[in-house]
């Protein structure tokens, strides 16, 4: 693995669940852009590259299954990890239909998240 930290882009609208998983994951020597929405999720990657990205399902402004299908055109390569509340298993499913690495149930222990954004990181 190299020294570079892995760049990640944690997508989710709720505001004091960004906050405590953006700590947590920069405390883990990850690099965290957050955006609280779909709209500043696809402005934050319009602007820079980044290794992975943990999107929420449900959002107020924007579907995770909508912003899914413009990351995939802006940025083919980046993994997604979509984060679904309990009940929405089924679009999360449907999400890895339309090209997410993998999905899961919030709320979710913070190891078992950052396992599997290293493994999302790993696979480019």
């Amino acid at each position: 693995m190299s020294d570079t930290p892995i760049r990640l882009l944690l997508v989710d609208d709720e505001a004091g669940f960004v906050d405590v998983l953006y700590k947590r994951l920069t405390r883990r020597g990850l690099e965290v852009v957050t955006a609280l929405s779909g709209e500043s999720a696809i402005q934050a990657l319009r602007k820079q590259d980044f290794d992975v990205c943990v999107l929420d399902l449900k959002m107020e402004d924007m579907d995770g299954i909508e912003v899914l299908k413009i990351f995939k055109k802006m940025a083919p390569e980046l993994p997604i990890i979509f984060l679904t509340g309990h009940g929405s298993e089924q679009a999360a499913i449907e999400g890895m239909r339309f090209g997410a690495k993998d999905y899961l149930m919030k709320p979710c222990d913070l190891e078992t998240l950052l396992a599997r954004v290293l493994d999302a990181a790993q696979r480019e």
